[in-house]
């Protein structure tokens, strides 16, 4: 099944694909990290301890500390989907960190992509 494939993907796997698509628009890894925190509430040594225990999206974001209360203004397509279309809870947090790399790739502020 797509799902179960999509909740087994390591957080720790993804994170260099998302920082090398941002670095190639110019854009750094503390950018990077700023959206990551927004989103799910980690800081830095949070990251870093996901990172190497090599945990899943699901744990990833199970063990987020706090789900951002405005990450539902993330509205848009990514992978074709509109995400605020998604009914499932953790594919839909997947691809509103998906959507936010994406905003931050494409050159957009920090402060419209962090929807203050």
């Amino acid at each position: 099944m797509q799902k179960e494939r999509i909740y087994n993907l390591l957080f720790s796997s993804i994170y260099p694909l998302y920082l090398k698509k941002v670095e190639a628009k110019a854009r750094s890894k503390e950018e990077l990290d700023t959206v990551i925190y927004w989103l799910t509430g980690y800081d830095e040594q949070g990251i870093q301890n996901q990172m190497e225990r090599n945990t899943s999206f699901e744990t990833f974001f199970a063990e987020a500390p706090q789900i951002n209360p405005n990450a539902s203004k993330i509205t848009g397509l990514i992978c074709g989907y509109r995400v605020e279309d998604i009914d499932d809870p953790l594919i839909q947090k997947i691809r509103y960190l998906d959507k936010l790399v994406d905003e931050l790739a494409k050159g957009k502020k920090l402060e419209k992509i962090l929807r203050t």
